[in-house]
């Protein structure tokens, strides 16, 4: 069976609703005047709150390795603004 491979910009948005947790990826789109690319939704994954929770804590222990490895670098003023 062959896999599917997905690729999003990023997470335009995440939200709870009926008991699940939506994350809305998106990719950006050219505008035809040459302005800013909008994001455009074009995939939805929808998980239960333990699973989310599963995703979020395996986000972190990568994230925590890439700033041991260097790839990432805290930004101390975002900690400050929040």
């Amino acid at each position: 069976m062959a896999k599917k491979e997905i690729f999003a910009d990023g997470i335009g948005q995440i939200h709870f609703a009926g008991g699940m947790v939506r994350f809305d990826f998106v990719t950006l789109q050219p505008e035809a005047d040459g302005q800013a690319p909008t994001p455009e939704v074009n995939e939805r994954i929808i998980m239960p709150p333990q699973g989310f929770l599963g995703a979020f804590n395996s986000m972190q222990q990568l994230i925590d390795k890439l700033l041991e490895a260097g790839v990432l670098q805290k930004n101390e003023n975002a900690a400050q603004n929040n």
